[in-house]
């Protein structure tokens, strides 16, 4: 019987490891304060999932860009979306969302800002960072 337990034990450890640790998510909305984006980072694999909720799409001379923003910080850039897609994904690390109270996607020209520069346009889509619980 311990056997047994120490089974279950095992299988249901290595089931949490399978499965998404998501602590932090952000709700993007448009001016209209209408859903735009959904980004959550999933800690397992140190990557940002971003789902598109709206049909905006950018030029072809155009990239979407996402910035970190804090208080009394300057904006940092989270990467350049890669595709046009419903659902992407950006390499991030939990360090990049520690200091993040919102986040903000711009029209930057294609291939994204400068490095050093902050956006270029103002925000097409902004929401605050929430931590979830664990």
């Amino acid at each position: 019987m311990l056997a047994q337990f120490e089974a279950q034990v095992q299988h249901l450890q290595n089931q949490l490891k399978d499965t998404a640790q998501l602590k932090y998510l952000a709700v993007l909305t448009d001016d209209q304060h209408q859903p735009a984006m959904l980004i959550t980072m999933n800690l397992q694999d140190n990557a940002l999932q971003l789902q598109r909720l709206n049909a905006v799409v950018e030029g072809r001379e155009q990239s979407l860009q996402l910035w970190a923003l804090s208080e009394g910080d300057p904006v940092r850039s989270l990467g350049v979306l890669p595709s046009k897609g419903k659902t992407l994904r950006l390499p991030a690390t939990e360090r990049d969302w520690a200091s993040a109270t919102s986040l903000g996607v711009s029209v930057e020209p294609k291939g994204g800002a400068l490095p050093g520069q902050g956006p270029s346009l103002p925000y097409l889509f902004t929401g605050p960072v929430i931590q979830k619980a664990l």
